[in-house]
């Protein structure tokens, strides 16, 4: 019953991700099976060092140097539209800070003669990795600096007994659509054998300890896939 609890709130919390992180590009439309994937639904790897990109209800501020009666605060909305004064709706989720500067002063040019605007990022979604499975007290934690895989498993708790520690499975966001799984031994880490297991963790990434074995471990698959590749694989 525990770990039915545990998968099932896992699972509620990739899918929360998956929804507030999906782009409505062309490319968000498709559709894609990991067990059918070939060379050319691999995903577009992003760099690791990548920029903040703006998401639902990030809030910012608009200094326009030449023309402070512009100047305003807007959020991030749902559809990923901000409501900007004078010239409406304009699409900037997903957009890094450079690239919404620009998209914004395209959008001013029409009323404004080459437009100077600096945008000052307010209130953004905290860095965060959420923990499942067979730990103590799954959920979304905050990502607090350098964290190891194993100082985030302490931060959940620990093992749970009966865990599959030599299975965990890790999960990191390659690109909008698309994340990276690994399975790590980290019952081997433990006993010293492999430090090389015990990886630092990024922001959003999401591990789930097994309680039984793990079926099978595709290298990428879809966001949008994560809750059901785990309850298809655990055993």
């Amino acid at each position: 019953m525990f770990l039915r609890s545990c998968v099932m709130l896992f699972l509620t919390i990739s899918c929360a991700i998956a929804f507030s992180q999906n782009s409505s590009s062309n490319s968000s439309d498709y559709v894609a099976s990991a067990s059918s994937a070939n060379a050319a639904d691999q995903p577009t790897l992003q760099s690791r060092d990548q920029r903040y990109r703006l998401e639902r209800n990030d809030v910012f501020e608009l200094d326009f140097v030449l023309t402070p009666e512009f100047n305003q605060t807007v959020t991030v909305q749902p559809d990923g539209c901000v409501s900007l004064r004078g010239v409406g709706d304009v699409r900037v989720l997903g957009e890094t800070i450079p690239e919404a500067s620009v998209t914004i002063r395209a959008a001013y040019a029409k009323i404004l003669d080459n437009p100077t605007i600096a945008i000052v990022l307010k209130d953004f979604e905290k860095p965060y990795f959420v923990a499942g499975g067979w730990v103590d007290r799954p959920g979304k934690y905050d990502l607090r600096g350098e964290t190891t895989l194993s100082q985030a498993i302490q931060v959940a708790g620990g093992f749970r007994d009966g865990a599959k520690t030599s299975q965990v499975i890790l999960f990191r966001s390659v690109s909008n659509d698309w994340v990276e799984v690994k399975k790590l031994n980290v019952k081997r880490m433990l006993s010293g054998k492999d430090t090389r297991e015990d990886v630092h963790l990024e922001p959003g990434d999401m591990f789930f300890v097994p309680k039984g074995k793990f079926a099978s471990v595709a290298p990428f698959i879809p966001r949008a896939s994560v809750g059901t590749y785990i309850a298809a694989n655990t055993f």
